[in-house]
């Protein structure tokens, strides 16, 4: 039920420290017929994105049966202070969850619920059934491409073409899970049907270049901190466009979603009179800090390339918790809470000692 208070403005902390760059395993994807002219695109692939940030699309759900955009956390979290602790310095609280591109279509189950075609087109990563009509009971226990098979949540972005050629990254695509806050003991597991949307397909260049959530922007070669696409990029097989872009990560325990998708998420803020970042009183609930790494397989002349929703600076992401609860806690307790820096088994190779949470087959034993 919509509140009647109204809900707390978002806080932007501080822009966070990124981890080390790498370039993942992408190719070339599909052909001239899966992607329409940027003049012929219908009217809705950009303008059905009104702003994550100012739109209301809510619609009567199972996951929201009065359809006013807030889904109630059950239960909720409260009596919750942000912590001001400092453990022991770790530079790495982290693991992995890499997940393949599975599908493309103009559907999005967060902003446009129930809405087949509305949204411009989406690069669906993780749960092989993310549609327009996706819940949380939807999702849950389905299939994955994520290396997790505990891992069914869904993950997208806004569709890349070069020209009139959609672009997949192609290979598991690394999804960080990591502290954005100083106390990294604090940080506990999403619930299970949180979802939320990170940045706007309508920012400015501006707005995306201040965006708490970016790290380096649009890279290639040797060209970094770009908040458009580059002109061009070297030539080479090893040279592809990557981009890193971090979520909120502070949650004010009541709502699994707003009707901005963002309002129950904030990023961290600089604790007054230290280095040290904390969650707002507003969202005082510490979760993992997503990290989307991305890479498509473009280079070259870049003057053709766009997104789905724009140019480059309009890229935003989607994250719908669809987490085998168990697992989940395991790999947050172990490697975040933990302080190491973990692959997508829960294992620190500079800690073999600490052991892995995932068997071989990525699985609790």
């Amino acid at each position: 039920m919509r509140p009647r208070s109204k809900l707390p403005v978002l806080l932007l902390g501080s822009a966070l420290i990124a981890s080390v760059l790498g370039i993942g395993t992408v190719a070339t994807a599909a052909g001239p017929q899966d992607a329409p002219a940027a003049s012929a695109a219908p009217a809705h692939a950009h303008t059905g994105h009104t702003g994550h940030m100012t739109a209301v699309s809510a619609q009567v759900s199972a996951d929201d049966p009065d359809g006013d955009g807030y889904i109630p956390a059950v239960p909720q979290v409260t009596g919750v202070t942000p912590s001001t602790a400092t453990p022991p310095p770790r530079y790495h609280k982290e693991f992995q969850a890499n997940c393949a591109v599975t599908h493309t279509a103009p559907d999005d189950p967060i902003v446009y619920p129930g809405q087949p075609g509305r949204s411009h087109d989406h690069t669906f990563m993780g749960n092989t059934t993310t549609n327009a009509v996706s819940t949380t009971a939807s999702l849950s226990g389905g299939r994955t491409t994520c290396l997790a098979p505990a891992d069914a949540s869904a993950y997208w972005m806004p569709s890349l073409y070069k020209g009139d050629r959609k672009v997949l990254p192609v290979g598991p695509q690394v999804i960080y899970y990591k502290s954005g806050v100083t106390d990294y003991t604090s940080v506990r597991p999403f619930p299970k049907g949180l979802r939320f949307v990170v940045g706007d397909p309508m920012q400015s260049a501006q707005q995306f270049r201040g965006h708490k959530g970016f790290v380096e922007g649009w890279e290639c070669g040797d060209s970094f901190f770009n908040v458009d696409f580059p002109a061009s990029c070297p030539s080479r097989p090893d040279v592809q466009l990557n981009i890193r872009m971090q979520a909120p990560s502070c949650w004010d325990g009541k709502y699994l979603d707003t009707p901005d998708h963002q309002s129950h998420m904030a990023y961290p803020v600089v604790r007054p009179g230290t280095n040290d970042n904390m969650c707002p009183a507003s969202h005082p609930v510490a979760l993992p800090m997503i990290e989307f790494k991305m890479a498509w397989p473009v280079n070259g002349d870049m003057r053709d390339v766009r997104l789905a929703s724009g140019r480059g600076y309009s890229f935003h992401y989607d994250f719908f918790n669809a987490w085998e609860e168990r697992t989940l806690k395991a790999l947050v307790d172990h490697c975040i809470v933990g302080g190491l820096q973990c692959d997508t088994r829960g294992y620190d190779q500079n800690h073999p000692e600490r052991g892995a949470v995932l068997n071989a087959d990525h699985r609790l034993p």
